[in-house]
């Protein structure tokens, strides 16, 4: 919520920023407008580091940018899809993601990458140019677009990989990971770690790998080995991802996902779960059997949108299930939601 008593202290100051808000005739966050700007003038009277200008006028820049380019597909579901920028066509791996990504366009999904070559190649060429997106980083040794995306009003520079990363995560619904080097890694372990601390919503994380391949065994190995049993992380993490080997478990697991389930919300204590379909009485009675370990407190709830969803008009229409999420077990939570999805008939 917006800061009520966030100023600048100046009379002036706050004269000139309500002025300019005003200027932007903007009647849905006419508050959060004047927050960013009081952000700003804060900023300019408070530094003098012409470094930490220029990073705060790029990251503004970068954002509106992309905010832009991505609202009018807003209403589309999208899939982003990484992997190595140095898989050759002849790669298996590079196939199944051509493969797969043209399966989800005709899905209706559309596909964000990267934008370089390799598996982000083959993803925007099985998309077609009118289902992709790119999102590409400026290194200082320049990354060219794919020639599948390159000169599209959908691809996108970006100066910093945080930025990048932000609007890959905000913008899609599903990851697909495919072998790869660093780069991918750190996508990949980003999705998990804002997964499982519950700062992205959930969204289907999948490890893509042909037949016979030793990639992702390998480092599931590591989690099995290594990780878990020194505590560092836990079993029910394990149930954050799905390791694939084909395009059709890529098309079915994203189908049983978003079967039924729309969205989460949270307002106030209550964790909210939006379906497309009502959420039956004994569908209710087996959560608060079998998944009361993820409750704070209270029952799973089947019920219409509470006020604060009508206050805003987000999607009003849908049944709901609430309750009070510890917001810890966010594996069980992905769990739970693909239980749903299987078994509301």
């Amino acid at each position: 919520m917006p800061k009520s008593n966030y100023s600048i202290g100046d009379p002036k100051a706050e004269q000139l920023i309500q002025e300019l808000v005003d200027l932007c005739g903007n009647e849905v966050a006419p508050d959060l407008l004047k927050e960013i700007m009081t952000t700003v003038v804060k900023l300019g009277r408070e530094h003098t580091d012409r470094g930490d200008f220029k990073l705060t006028n790029n990251t503004l820049k970068e954002l509106r940018h992309a905010y832009r380019v991505f609202l009018p597909y807003r209403e589309k579901r999208k899939v982003v899809i990484f992997g190595s920028a140095r898989a050759p066509e002849s790669d298996p791996i590079y196939g199944m993601a051509l493969d797969t990504a043209k399966a989800l366009a005709e899905k209706g999904h559309m596909i964000i990458t990267g934008a370089g070559g390799g598996v982000m190649e083959a993803a925007n060429r099985g998309a077609g140019r009118e289902n992709s997106f790119g999102i590409n980083i400026r290194l200082p040794k320049e990354q060219s677009a794919n020639l599948a995306i390159e000169g599209d009003s959908k691809l996108m520079q970006f100066k910093y990989f945080f930025t990048r990363k932000l609007m890959f995560i905000k913008e899609s619904d599903a990851t697909i990971l495919f072998p790869g080097g660093f780069g991918t890694l750190d996508e990949g372990f980003e999705n998990l770690t804002l997964f499982q601390t519950g700062k992205c919503m959930p969204r289907p994380i999948l490890l893509a790998e042909p037949p016979g391949g030793t990639y992702w065994p390998h480092l599931i190995r590591q989690f099995e080995e290594e990780l878990m049993p020194k505590g560092y992380i836990s079993s029910i993490d394990m149930n954050l991802f799905h390791i694939i080997h084909s395009v059709d478990e890529a098309i079915h697991h994203l189908d049983d996902y978003y079967r039924y389930y729309h969205s989460l919300r949270y307002v106030n204590e209550f964790t909210v779960l939006r379906f497309t379909k009502a959420v039956t009485p004994a569908v209710v009675d087996y959560l608060n059997h079998e998944y009361r370990d993820i409750l704070r407190t209270g029952d799973f709830k089947a019920c219409g949108a509470l006020e604060t969803e009508k206050a805003n008009n987000e999607f009003t229409d849908l049944p709901r299930l609430v309750f009070q999420f510890n917001k810890q077990h966010f594996g069980r939570l992905n769990e739970m939601i693909l239980w749903i999805n299987r078994n509301l008939t």
